[in-house]
């Protein structure tokens, strides 16, 4: 059987260590941006880009995922 405690918690977790890691990201994005701006602007914008889309998407999957199991 499981505990509904657990099953509260484990949602708030994931989201924790998620937003953990992003922040994570988000503070080596400037100068990752900076080096690949040494390559290429556009190569900068585009992966600069790409990470800020992919915190939304984390979220948007995260929930569809939730919401499929009924979460």
């Amino acid at each position: 059987m499981t505990d509904p405690v657990r099953k509260e918690r484990s949602p708030a977790i994931a989201a924790a260590i998620i937003l953990i890691v992003v922040a994570v990201g988000f503070f080596f994005l400037p100068p990752m941006m900076l080096w690949l701006g040494d390559f290429s602007p556009w190569l900068a914008a585009v992966f600069g880009t790409l990470f800020v889309l992919g915190f939304f998407i984390i979220f948007w999957l995260r929930a569809r995922y939730q919401r499929r199991r009924g979460l």
